[in-house]
Order: structure tokens, then sequence, then C-alpha cells
């Protein structure tokens, strides 16, 4: 049997840890780069070996399976090797953003129980206000004075940790909600739900011969559901510690890209350049959107010009169901997020917990094989974000509102909390943002609900104009209210330079409307 058949087999199995898959794959072909960004290459077999020392070392520091630990930096080799060494020793990783507040990112480290903490020199400047008080002991990544040196922290060369029997329910990794409707929570995600992740890899054409791109943080869970399998499956990842248009069509031609993850506001920029149609990206064979509204248009414009298939994943990092639309076959369905996955199971419910008619709006639940085992230490949080079905199903609950149209496709109204109540009608966003992007001048637009002595809420919008239209507010107030429903008419209009996001590109509303900051009549 070949090594590459063996791994094949192995494939066929129900589960294995992510960190085998990436040794079988250094025995089969130990010079394949696993690892490459900005001219630095980390071979299979390079990459295990560093897995191994940093496994070793934290097995020496008493640090073992199902604890953890945090890493808050910028995306680099180191990073994604100490993210996969830990996984070897059974430690789970709970991936920090470095936007975060200073005490959120200690709150955060804290409530993961996290043994130690990697970082960088800017997260370190970061966190200089309340370093006194954080209890893990750190190790600087980028070889900086942040904490202890990372090479002077990794066990010998040739070091190799102890084995470890690493079951499916294990905790992976805890991947902390965005903040943006809340405090953070701990999204606990299993092995058996990354194992899942890898399997479906397979059937998007992840293999040894693909390179995949990734320019979204490593701390997301929308660049690991691309990350671990194209590792996992002896692909080559090639990493960028910062967005940029440029540079991304640069190296999607340099390294004949085969798949990306891109979330909608970088497809966007990405087409909007006037030399797009110069880069050979005959290469890609899948690329991939998640993480915020795709539009319509937006979806057709990469269709009709960037090679390869696209496929819109809906779904949350909490797991549960998972909506695909698979865009090159279905180009009109492109207003919806397509159907359930295989073996995925959507619903819609109401207000009371019961399930929606045929076309009828709901709030989207979900089931699948990928699933958090939960909020990390909130029970109660937890119960909050699950519904169970008559027979003791369980779903997860996504906040947001949907339709399902005759022939299985989910259109989204909203998020659940977005949705504006005016006068005792139910007003959704994304309508009224759907037609402020028909005008030839907006680049962007957002609406949200303010306050209203009047109707209780009213919906107002922020929109990004074309550079160099002579388009004001008062003047796209009009427009918009000739199109739009008498219910659904806009109470005002400000123009921005820009939409506030997260770093995966959500829209930050609560930002938009703290930064309106008044009730109108």
């Amino acid at each position: 049997m070949t090594a590459q058949s063996n791994i094949d087999t192995v494939l066929e199995d129900n589960f294995h840890p992510l960190p085998y898959l990436v040794q079988l794959h250094a025995a089969a072909m130990p010079t394949k780069p696993a690892l490459v960004q900005d001219g630095t290459t980390l071979t299979y077999a390079e990459l295990d070996a560093l897995m191994d020392r940093i496994a070793a070392s934290l097995q020496r520091d008493g640090i073992g399976p199902r604890d953890t630990i945090a890493i808050c930096a910028g995306t680099s080799i180191p990073y994604a090797a100490v993210f996969l060494g830990s996984l070897r020793a059974g430690v789970a990783v709970a991936p920090l953003a470095p936007s975060s507040s200073a005490d959120s990112l200690v709150t955060m480290a804290k409530d993961a129980d996290a043994r130690l903490l990697f970082l960088d020199q800017a997260v370190a400047e970061q966190l200089a206000p309340v370093r006194a008080i954080l209890a893990a002991p750190v190790i600087a990544l980028d070889g900086s004075k942040a904490g202890q040196a990372f090479e002077n922290w990794l066990a010998p060369p040739g070091s190799k940790p102890q084995p470890v029997d690493i079951a499916p329910e294990w905790p992976f990794n805890i991947i902390y909600s965005s903040g943006t409707t809340g405090a953070p929570k701990g999204i606990v995600q299993p092995y058996s739900m990354r194992w899942t992740h890898v399997q479906r890899g397979r059937s998007n054409g992840y293999d040894p011969e693909a390179v995949t791109l990734i320019s979204t943080p490593l701390y997301s869970n929308t660049t690991l559901v691309c990350f671990f399998p194209t590792v996992s499956l002896g692909g080559t990842v090639v990493m960028m510690a910062k967005f940029d248009a440029a540079k991304y069509l640069q190296l999607a031609q340099q390294h004949r890209v085969t798949h990306t993850m891109l979330v909608p506001v970088q497809y966007q920029r990405i087409m909007a350049r006037a030399d797009f149609d110069q880069y050979d990206l005959s290469s890609f064979r899948m690329k991939f959107c998640t993480s915020a509204p795709f539009s319509a248009a937006l979806k057709a414009d990469i269709l009709r010009r960037w090679p390869g298939g696209l496929i819109e994943y809906y779904g949350m990092t909490e797991g549960g169901g998972t909506c695909m639309l698979v865009a090159h076959e279905h180009p009109d369905k492109l207003h919806t997020v397509g159907q359930p996955a295989p073996g995925h199971d959507i619903r819609l419910i109401d207000e009371s917990g019961k399930e929606v008619g045929a076309d009828e709006l709901g709030e989207v639940v979900g089931h699948s094989p990928a699933m958090m085992a939960g909020y990390h230490n909130q029970p109660q949080k937890t119960a909050e974000a699950e519904w169970v079905d008559p027979s003791g199903k369980r779903f997860i609950r996504t906040g947001d509102i949907g339709r399902f149209d005759a022939d299985g496709f989910l259109t989204l109204m909203d998020r659940k909390k977005d949705m504006i109540i005016s006068g005792g009608f139910n007003v959704y966003p994304s309508d009224l943002e759907a037609v402020l992007h028909q005008h030839p001048d907006v680049v962007e637009a957002a609406v949200v609900g303010m306050p209203s002595t009047r109707w209780g809420e009213t919906p107002v919008a922020f929109a990004v104009i074309r550079p160099g239209a002579s388009l004001d507010a008062p003047a796209l107030l009009s427009w918009a209210n000739e199109r739009l429903g008498k219910t659904q008419r806009l109470a005002a209009v400000e123009i921005t330079d820009v939409l506030p996001r997260s770093a995966i590109g959500k829209v930050l509303k609560r930002e938009l409307r703290d930064s309106f900051g008044r009730t109108l009549a």
C-alpha cells in the first residue's frame, strides 16, 4: 500500500485527530510545502517536526489533554504551528482577536483557563496596562521582548511528545464570539466538528494539489474552516497577515491558487479593481464566502469574471445547520443563501418555539454533525442558544429571520435583533439596504433602527457614496423613499466615508447606532 493510499484509507474512517493526518503527509511527501508566507516556506516534514517540539514543550510544562492555551497575534507561520502542535498534545486552543480591548483579552484568557498565552509585540503593547493581572505566562511568537522568546521556549530539535489518545468529544478550540451582539462567549468546538469540516473539504476539491490563499485572521472560524481541511488533506496554505486586494491577486496568480475563503467586502474590493481582468486566475477550483450578507449582484459579477466555482456558506461558529449556495449551479438563486447542506436539518420557528408553515417567516435553527459542545463556563447561555424539537433533537438558534422558497432555498430577511418594529410593523433592514444598493452612486449601505417618539423605532440609513459623485443625503433619502413602501420609509440618511466593520467584514451596526445618538420624532 502506498503512503497516499494509506491516507485515503484513514480518511474513510469515522474519526482521526487532525495532527495525525499531518504526520501521515510528512511521511508521504516530506518536501511538500505546507505553509507559505512572505517568501518563507515550511514543508510538511518541517511542520510535523515543529509540531512535535511544541507538543513536547507543553508536556514538559505540565500542560496536557483538555487543558487550554491562548494565542493572540497576527497571522504567521509560528502562530499556525503553535495551533497545530498544541492539538497534537490534546491541548485546546483559544485564538483571541488582537482587535479586542485589553480588558476583554484578559477576561477571555481567564475564561478559557489558558495555561499559556502566545502573542506578538503589537498585542503586548496593547496589553501593557493590564499585564500585571495576566495569570498565564507569556510566549513571544515574533522573538520580541513581549515575553519569553518562542525559540527559547521550544524543546530541542528532534524532541518527541508522549503519544496522546485524543477522543472526538475533546475540545479542539474555544472561539470567542465577536462581541458585536454583547459580551463575547467562548464557543467550544470538539475534534469531531473539525473532522466533519475535513470530510466536507474532500467534496470541495481539497487534496494534495490544492493551494489555499487565506487573508482573514487565524482566530476566525471563517478562516479555520478552510485552513484545517487544506493541511489535513495535504495541500498548501498561503497566508496573508493583512488583506490587500492588489497583493491578493498577485499571490493568487503567483502560487496558482485553487481555493480561497473571502468575506463579501473583500470580494467587492477585488472585483472593483480596474486591473482585475489582467490577472490569470484560471487555476481556481472553488471560492467560498461567509460571515456577512453577500449581494446577488456581486455574486453574479464573480461568476461572470472569476474562473472556478463559488459557494456561499450560511451558518454559525456555534455550528448547527449550514446552508450552501452552490452559486455556479444555481445562478437563478443568487438572492438566497442556498439549501441545507447534506445531513443538515434547518427549520424555522416562531416566537413561541413552534415550527412555522410553508412560505412563512421564522427564526432559523439548525442541527448537523458539526455542533459546538456549548459556551465555555456559561450553561445558561448555552441553553438560550438551543432549541429542542418534540422528538428531543437538539438545534442551535441563529437569531436570523428567514423564509424557504418552494425549491427549499433559504432567503434571509435579517438578524432578529436588527428587525425594526415601526408603528407596529416589522421592517427588515436588508429590504431597505437592497433598495439603496440599486442607486448607481451608492457603494455600501446599512440600515439600523433608531428610537422615535412617534413610531417607537424608525429606520435610518448610512451610505458610502462613489468617489466623485455629487449625491447628498437629502437627495438619497428622497430617491429611496420614492421606492420604499409606506411603512418602510427612511427617517434619515447619513453619508459616511466607511462603514465600521469587524476583522471579518461584518458591519458593526451597534457602532452606527451609537454614532447617530439621537431620538427622532
